[in-house]
Formats: structure tokens, sequence, C-alpha cells
């Protein structure tokens, strides 16, 4: 792999799929390699979407340079990560939503490569209840929402999180040549297995990882400020890997297992 000291460019991969479906854990995973970083949701395609529509504004079109606003936009990767220690970048962000995948076709003049994070919907809610019924500074608790009903209706709400990954996995499901789908339950059940996997979707030589004793992430020396979304958001347990029956499925409301209860992975 290439030394990240050395002037090479950088490679970026990217990486997308459910929230809570193992984000976090394939994060902390990855990212005991040090030459490679897996981002947290990473902020480049909206700095991308923002130059692009300066070409709509009235100072670019009283004078339209097209080739010199092109320029930065296509160094954005390059410029975003420059002080990254890491040869390989893997930017978390829903590619897939068609806005977002115009512009990546447009500006990123390298072959798409997407990890994708997949669970069962009905998990991902269960995950979601039983998270922001025992923490009270879950963001969706801020609404003065009072029913399980009407919360889930604010996470799967048409332009929130889940229904952004959802777009990008419904491309993805008819591109699988530039994709790699990791299941949340082999994840869990296997990560070894998974995550030699992904050394081989990315071409990379493999680094000899470790499944127990895990780290929280710090990146970039960053950590998730999880004031923002709630507490233990971006929280893993550190002990072992292992997947936890989720009783909160019980709890999921009748209609909203009729639409989306067929969501399986």
């Amino acid at each position: 792999m290439t030394s990240p000291t050395s002037k090479s460019p950088k490679r970026i991969f990217f990486l997308c799929g459910m929230p809570r479906s193992g984000n976090t854990l394939f994060t902390s995973i990855m990212n005991q390699n040090p030459d490679v970083a897996v981002t947290a949701n990473s902020p480049t395609l909206e700095i991308i979407k923002d130059i692009h529509r300066l070409k709509q504004t009235d100072i670019f079109q009283n004078f339209p340079d097209e080739l010199s606003l092109d320029n930065v936009i296509k160094e954005v990767f390059n410029l975003y990560y420059k002080n990254w220690n890491h040869s390989v970048i893997i930017d978390r962000t829903p590619i897939g939503i068609p806005e977002n995948l115009k512009l990546l076709k447009q500006y990123f003049n390298h072959p798409i490569y997407c990890i994708v994070l997949v669970r069962d919907l009905l998990d991902v809610m269960a995950s979601y209840i039983k998270w922001f019924e025992k923490e009270p500074t879950s963001f969706v608790n801020h609404f003065n929402l009072k029913t399980i009903k009407n919360k889930l209706t604010k996470i799967m709400n048409v332009n929130g999180e889940v229904a952004h990954q959802l777009t990008s996995i419904q491309y993805f499901l008819k591109h699988k040549e530039h994709s790699l789908f990791i299941k949340y339950d082999d994840l869990v059940k296997n990560p070894e297995k998974e995550i030699k996997r992904v050394y081989s979707f990315l071409n990379l030589p493999y680094f000899k990882h470790y499944f127990t004793d895990l780290d929280q992430i710090i990146l970039n020396g960053i950590q998730y400020n999880d004031s923002v979304l709630g507490k233990n958001m971006h929280t893993i347990r550190t002990d072992k890997i292992m997947k936890i029956e989720n009783r909160y499925k019980d709890k999921i409301p009748q209609q909203f297992i009729k639409e989306y209860g067929h969501i399986r992975f």
C-alpha cells in the first residue's frame, strides 16, 4: 500500500448504508489500519453541491469562468483530506442519491466504488426505538413527539437519513459491479470474514485486525460530538462483537410493519 507520507494522491472510496447498521462498528475496525480512514458522515458532497450552485448566481453568470470553478470542485476531496495521514479514504455519504451521483460522475474522475452496509429495515427501526426510549437526549425526543408512531414517522421522513440511504442502496443494487454489500448480521457474526471481503473488493493488502477490546472512534484527532444528535448515537460495545436480540421490535406499530417489513437484506 502507498505510504501516507508519499506524494501519491489518496485513493478515495465510498461508504453508504442504513443507519443503525454497523457503520460505527465497521469504522472502528477498519480504522485500526493506519493507512485507512473511514470517515464519519462526510460533508464533501455538500461542499461540492454548494460550489456547483454558484453557477446559478448573478456573479458567476456575469463572468462565467466555468473551467476555473470546475477546477475548485475537482479538488474538494484532495483539499478536504489533505492533512489526513492516510493513503486510503472511505468517504461516508449517500452517493446514490441522484443529485449526488450526477455531481460525482461529473467531477470525480475515478471509478466509483462503494461499500454498502445493510440491515432489515424493521431491525433498524427497533434499534432506533431502543435508543430514543433509553436516551432522553436523542434528537427525536427534542420534537415533543409523544408516541413511537410519531417518532418513527419523524425518522422515516422523506428528506431524512434513512430515506437518503435507501435511495443509495437502490442504486447500488442495480450496479453491483461497483459495490460490496455487507449485511449487519454477517458483520457481527463473522467480522473477520466480512472485513477480508472489503480488502479484496478495494484491492488492498490485508491488515491484521483485532475484533475484541475495540476502540471508540477517534479520527484525525477528532471524536464524535454526540451532544448534537444524542448520547450513545455512535457508541459501540468494545469488549466483543455480538448481536443482541432486540425486544423493541415488538413495539413497532403495525402500519410500519406493513409499509416497510418487506425491505429485507
